[in-house]
């Protein structure tokens, strides 16, 4: 009766290895899932961070909707006054150019300056970075002599008075 029984479900349901598309084992589903859920950290992470994130889309919601309304009330008076702020934009936009250009023509030409007297004097910036690691390691070196020998002679008094 019991092989009656069994051959009688294999007929009905089929055999388990030769599964239709879609059906799953119960036990395979639980190796897709993580053995263990998220950690403590984790919670209060998106338990702080998701408001924040809500708060800070809905503000940019607000501003895109008042910056669409702003620019439709705007615009008829843009386009009323424009022989006036056309011309106006312009002259500003030009004064900034011109203040901005003077400005960088000025610390062009003190730099220039400044490195003309440094070369005439004779304080020459080293050509590479190689020259320039070379004295730092001089100076390095020579201040370990300096501090060693300090340092050794006090030693040598310290052992004189005692």
């Amino acid at each position: 009766m019991a092989e009656h029984q069994t051959h009688h479900q294999m007929q009905q349901h089929g055999p388990q290895h030769g599964m239709q598309h879609g059906q799953h084992q119960p036990g395979a589903m639980k190796s897709l899932l993580p053995e263990k859920g998220p950690s403590t950290s984790q919670v209060v992470a998106v338990v702080t961070l998701f408001p924040v994130g809500g708060i800070l889309l809905t503000l940019a919601g607000l501003t895109l909707t008042g910056t669409i309304i702003g620019l439709a009330v705007a615009t008829p008076l843009f386009v009323i006054f424009s022989p006036v702020l056309v011309p106006a934009a312009i002259t500003i936009g030009l004064a900034v150019m011109g203040f901005l250009t003077s400005g960088a023509f000025g610390l062009t030409a003190l730099s220039s300056l400044s490195w003309i007297i440094n070369y005439i004097r004779g304080a020459r910036v080293p050509e590479t970075l190689d020259q320039a690691r070379r004295r730092m390691q001089e100076s390095a070196g020579q201040m370990t002599q300096q501090v060693g020998q300090k340092t050794k002679d006090v030693g040598q008094t310290i052992q004189q008075k005692a």
